[in-house]
């Protein structure tokens, strides 16, 4: 699958969706302690195919992420169990999950429901 960058329009791609991400539940630690971020990202990917939330996931993880440990985010390529996805305060399963097609304006929060104790 493609990419998506953080200023699309300097590189001659598609359009820009503006989007929100947020990080909750311990996450934001793994993202520069910020909890919410916003992008404008290519409407199309590397491939040509409408931008994805597995796109998005693969961003955030190459560019976004300072902290190493990937594996606390991801598992095979895909978000891992135990952090929830909501899109526009929707689950993401009742989306498509990982191809889901990132529309303008969505807000996607990634929330840990695991916690140590």
């Amino acid at each position: 699958m493609g990419s998506v960058s953080e200023n699309p329009s300097q590189n001659g791609e598609s359009p820009a969706l503006d989007i929100t991400v947020e990080f909750s539940g311990g996450l934001e630690i793994l993202f520069s302690n910020k909890r919410k971020h916003k992008f404008s990202i290519p409407s199309k990917n590397g491939s040509g195919a409408a931008t994805d939330i597995s796109d998005l996931v693969r961003y955030l993880c190459d560019n976004v992420m300072e902290d190493e440990r990937k594996e606390l985010f991801l598992l095979d390529d895909s978000v891992r169990p135990g952090i929830l996805v909501l899109i526009n305060d929707a689950d993401w399963e009742l989306e498509g999950e990982e191809k889901y097609q990132i529309q303008p304006r969505d807000n996607i929060l990634f929330v840990s429901t695991l916690h140590g104790g």
